[in-house]
Protein backbone atom coordinates (compact mmCIF):
# COMPACT_ATOMS: atom_id res chain seq x y z
CA UNK A 1 0.00 0.00 0.00
CA UNK A 2 1.56 3.30 -1.04
CA UNK A 3 1.42 6.00 1.65
CA UNK A 4 0.06 9.38 0.58
CA UNK A 5 3.50 11.03 0.79
CA UNK A 6 4.70 8.75 -2.00
CA UNK A 7 1.61 9.00 -4.17
CA UNK A 8 1.42 12.80 -4.06
CA UNK A 9 4.96 13.01 -5.42
CA UNK A 10 3.14 12.63 -8.75
CA UNK A 11 2.35 16.36 -8.34
CA UNK A 12 5.69 18.25 -8.43
CA UNK A 13 6.70 20.78 -5.76
CA UNK A 14 9.93 22.56 -4.83
CA UNK A 15 9.07 22.41 -1.12
CA UNK A 16 11.35 19.85 0.59
CA UNK A 17 9.32 19.41 3.80
CA UNK A 18 6.98 16.55 2.87
CA UNK A 19 4.86 16.92 6.01
CA UNK A 20 4.29 20.58 5.23
CA UNK A 21 3.41 19.72 1.63
CA UNK A 22 0.82 17.20 2.85
CA UNK A 23 -0.68 19.70 5.29
CA UNK A 24 -0.87 22.57 2.79
CA UNK A 25 -2.23 20.40 0.02
CA UNK A 26 -4.98 19.11 2.28
CA UNK A 27 -5.96 22.73 3.01
CA UNK A 28 -6.11 23.36 -0.72
CA UNK A 29 -8.14 20.21 -1.38
CA UNK A 30 -10.75 20.89 1.30
CA UNK A 31 -11.21 24.52 0.21
CA UNK A 32 -11.34 23.60 -3.48
CA UNK A 33 -14.01 20.92 -3.14
CA UNK A 34 -16.57 23.47 -1.97
CA UNK A 35 -15.59 25.92 -4.71
CA UNK A 36 -15.83 23.25 -7.41
CA UNK A 37 -19.25 22.17 -6.17
CA UNK A 38 -20.54 25.75 -5.95
CA UNK A 39 -19.09 27.18 -9.17
CA UNK A 40 -18.14 24.12 -11.21
CA UNK A 41 -14.61 22.92 -11.88
CA UNK A 42 -14.09 24.88 -15.10
CA UNK A 43 -15.46 28.18 -13.76
CA UNK A 44 -13.40 28.09 -10.56
CA UNK A 45 -10.16 30.07 -10.83
CA UNK A 46 -6.85 29.35 -9.16
CA UNK A 47 -7.10 32.82 -7.58
CA UNK A 48 -10.37 31.76 -5.89
CA UNK A 49 -8.70 28.55 -4.71
CA UNK A 50 -5.78 30.51 -3.25
CA UNK A 51 -8.09 32.91 -1.42
CA UNK A 52 -10.28 30.12 0.01
CA UNK A 53 -7.18 28.17 1.09
CA UNK A 54 -5.67 31.19 2.85
CA UNK A 55 -2.71 31.50 0.46
CA UNK A 56 -1.43 34.12 -1.92
CA UNK A 57 -1.54 33.04 -5.55
CA UNK A 58 2.27 32.76 -5.47
CA UNK A 59 2.19 30.49 -2.42
CA UNK A 60 -0.48 28.31 -4.01
CA UNK A 61 1.77 27.65 -6.99
CA UNK A 62 4.45 26.35 -4.66
CA UNK A 63 2.20 23.33 -3.97
CA UNK A 64 0.19 22.87 -7.19
CA UNK A 65 0.62 24.01 -10.77
CA UNK A 66 -2.99 23.81 -11.98
CA UNK A 67 -6.61 23.05 -11.10
CA UNK A 68 -6.05 19.56 -12.54
CA UNK A 69 -3.37 19.05 -9.88
CA UNK A 70 -5.94 19.95 -7.24
CA UNK A 71 -8.54 17.56 -8.67
CA UNK A 72 -6.03 14.73 -8.67
CA UNK A 73 -5.18 15.54 -5.04
CA UNK A 74 -8.89 15.32 -4.15
CA UNK A 75 -8.83 11.74 -5.42
CA UNK A 76 -5.63 11.06 -3.51
CA UNK A 77 -7.14 12.44 -0.28
CA UNK A 78 -10.11 10.06 -0.56
CA UNK A 79 -7.92 7.02 -1.19
CA UNK A 80 -5.52 7.98 1.60
CA UNK A 81 -8.39 8.24 4.11
CA UNK A 82 -9.79 4.88 3.02
CA UNK A 83 -6.42 3.13 3.26
CA UNK A 84 -5.71 4.64 6.66
CA UNK A 85 -9.15 3.71 8.02
CA UNK A 86 -9.25 0.16 6.70
CA UNK A 87 -5.64 -0.53 7.76
CA UNK A 88 -6.39 0.72 11.27
CA UNK A 89 -9.48 -1.50 11.41
CA UNK A 90 -7.47 -4.47 10.16
CA UNK A 91 -4.85 -3.98 12.85
CA UNK A 92 -7.17 -3.51 15.82
CA UNK A 93 -10.09 -5.84 15.06
CA UNK A 94 -10.54 -9.28 16.54
CA UNK A 95 -10.08 -12.38 14.44
CA UNK A 96 -12.70 -13.83 12.15
CA UNK A 97 -15.53 -12.01 10.41
CA UNK A 98 -15.29 -9.14 12.92
CA UNK A 99 -12.23 -7.89 11.04
CA UNK A 100 -14.21 -7.60 7.81
CA UNK A 101 -17.07 -5.94 9.69
CA UNK A 102 -14.73 -3.31 11.12
CA UNK A 103 -13.11 -2.71 7.73
CA UNK A 104 -16.50 -2.20 6.08
CA UNK A 105 -17.46 0.24 8.82
CA UNK A 106 -14.22 2.20 8.41
CA UNK A 107 -14.72 2.40 4.65
CA UNK A 108 -18.35 3.48 4.88
CA UNK A 109 -17.48 6.15 7.45
CA UNK A 110 -14.91 7.63 5.07
CA UNK A 111 -17.56 7.71 2.34
CA UNK A 112 -19.88 9.48 4.79
CA UNK A 113 -17.22 11.96 5.89
CA UNK A 114 -16.01 12.71 2.36
CA UNK A 115 -19.32 12.64 0.50
CA UNK A 116 -18.68 15.98 -1.20
CA UNK A 117 -15.23 14.88 -2.35
CA UNK A 118 -16.58 11.63 -3.82
CA UNK A 119 -19.47 13.32 -5.63
CA UNK A 120 -17.05 15.84 -7.09
CA UNK A 121 -14.75 13.16 -8.46
CA UNK A 122 -17.61 11.31 -10.14
CA UNK A 123 -18.80 14.57 -11.70
CA UNK A 124 -15.38 15.82 -12.84
CA UNK A 125 -13.31 12.69 -13.51
CA UNK A 126 -13.37 13.52 -17.24
CA UNK A 127 -11.46 16.75 -16.49
CA UNK A 128 -8.35 14.85 -15.38
CA UNK A 129 -5.49 14.29 -17.83
CA UNK A 130 -5.50 10.74 -19.22
CA UNK A 131 -2.52 9.48 -17.20
CA UNK A 132 -3.93 10.71 -13.90
CA UNK A 133 -7.36 9.35 -14.69
CA UNK A 134 -5.69 5.97 -15.22
CA UNK A 135 -3.94 6.22 -11.84
CA UNK A 136 -7.16 7.16 -10.06
CA UNK A 137 -8.92 4.13 -11.52
CA UNK A 138 -5.95 1.93 -10.57
CA UNK A 139 -6.24 3.24 -7.00
CA UNK A 140 -9.96 2.40 -6.99
CA UNK A 141 -9.13 -1.17 -7.99
CA UNK A 142 -6.44 -1.31 -5.30
CA UNK A 143 -8.95 -0.21 -2.65
CA UNK A 144 -11.29 -2.98 -3.78
CA UNK A 145 -8.33 -5.35 -3.57
CA UNK A 146 -8.06 -4.67 0.17
CA UNK A 147 -11.45 -6.35 0.61
CA UNK A 148 -10.59 -9.13 -1.84
CA UNK A 149 -7.55 -9.97 0.29
CA UNK A 150 -9.52 -9.98 3.53
CA UNK A 151 -12.28 -12.18 2.07
CA UNK A 152 -9.63 -14.61 0.81
CA UNK A 153 -7.96 -14.59 4.24
CA UNK A 154 -11.25 -15.40 5.98
CA UNK A 155 -11.92 -18.26 3.56
CA UNK A 156 -8.45 -19.72 4.13
CA UNK A 157 -9.07 -19.66 7.90
CA UNK A 158 -12.47 -21.30 7.54
CA UNK A 159 -14.36 -18.19 8.72
CA UNK A 160 -16.19 -17.97 5.39
CA UNK A 161 -17.26 -20.75 3.02
CA UNK A 162 -15.19 -21.31 -0.10
CA UNK A 163 -16.23 -18.99 -2.93
CA UNK A 164 -15.08 -18.72 -6.52
CA UNK A 165 -12.55 -16.04 -7.37
CA UNK A 166 -15.18 -14.23 -9.43
CA UNK A 167 -17.63 -14.24 -6.51
CA UNK A 168 -15.03 -12.83 -4.11
CA UNK A 169 -14.15 -10.04 -6.54
CA UNK A 170 -17.81 -9.19 -7.09
CA UNK A 171 -18.50 -9.05 -3.33
CA UNK A 172 -15.52 -6.71 -2.90
CA UNK A 173 -16.85 -4.44 -5.64
CA UNK A 174 -20.26 -4.52 -3.95
CA UNK A 175 -18.64 -3.17 -0.78
CA UNK A 176 -17.04 -0.34 -2.77
CA UNK A 177 -20.26 0.61 -4.53
CA UNK A 178 -22.47 0.36 -1.43
CA UNK A 179 -20.19 2.84 0.32
CA UNK A 180 -20.61 5.25 -2.58
CA UNK A 181 -24.36 4.64 -2.61
CA UNK A 182 -24.65 6.41 0.74
CA UNK A 183 -22.91 9.38 -0.86
CA UNK A 184 -25.23 9.59 -3.86
CA UNK A 185 -28.52 8.59 -2.18
CA UNK A 186 -28.00 10.27 1.17
CA UNK A 187 -30.62 12.87 0.21
CA UNK A 188 -33.17 10.03 0.52
CA UNK A 189 -31.47 7.44 2.74
CA UNK A 190 -30.67 9.88 5.56
CA UNK A 191 -34.40 10.48 6.03
CA UNK A 192 -34.88 6.82 6.93
CA UNK A 193 -31.53 5.59 8.29
CA UNK A 194 -28.73 6.94 10.39
CA UNK A 195 -25.25 6.19 9.04
CA UNK A 196 -24.92 3.53 11.77
CA UNK A 197 -28.19 1.89 10.69
CA UNK A 198 -27.08 1.96 7.08
CA UNK A 199 -23.72 0.37 7.89
CA UNK A 200 -25.36 -2.35 10.00
CA UNK A 201 -27.92 -3.30 7.34
CA UNK A 202 -25.46 -3.22 4.46
CA UNK A 203 -22.89 -5.24 6.43
CA UNK A 204 -25.54 -7.90 7.06
CA UNK A 205 -26.30 -7.89 3.33
CA UNK A 206 -22.60 -8.23 2.41
CA UNK A 207 -22.05 -11.05 4.90
CA UNK A 208 -25.14 -12.71 3.46
CA UNK A 209 -23.54 -12.62 0.02
CA UNK A 210 -20.33 -14.11 1.44
CA UNK A 211 -22.01 -16.86 3.48
CA UNK A 212 -25.06 -17.55 1.29
CA UNK A 213 -27.34 -16.62 4.19
CA UNK A 214 -29.36 -13.49 3.53
CA UNK A 215 -30.95 -11.79 6.56
CA UNK A 216 -34.67 -12.32 7.00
Amino acid sequence: MNPPSQRTKDVPTHIKNRALVEQRRRQIVDASVQLFIEHGFHKTTTRQIARASGFSIGSLYEYVASKEDVLYLVCDAIHAEIETGTTRALNKAKEGKQTLIEMIRAYFMVCHKMSDHIQLIYAEMHSLPGEWKKRVLENEVRITGIFVEELAHLMSNGDLPRLTEDSVELIAHNISVLGHMWTFRRWFLARHYSIDDYIKLQTEFILGLATGKQPA
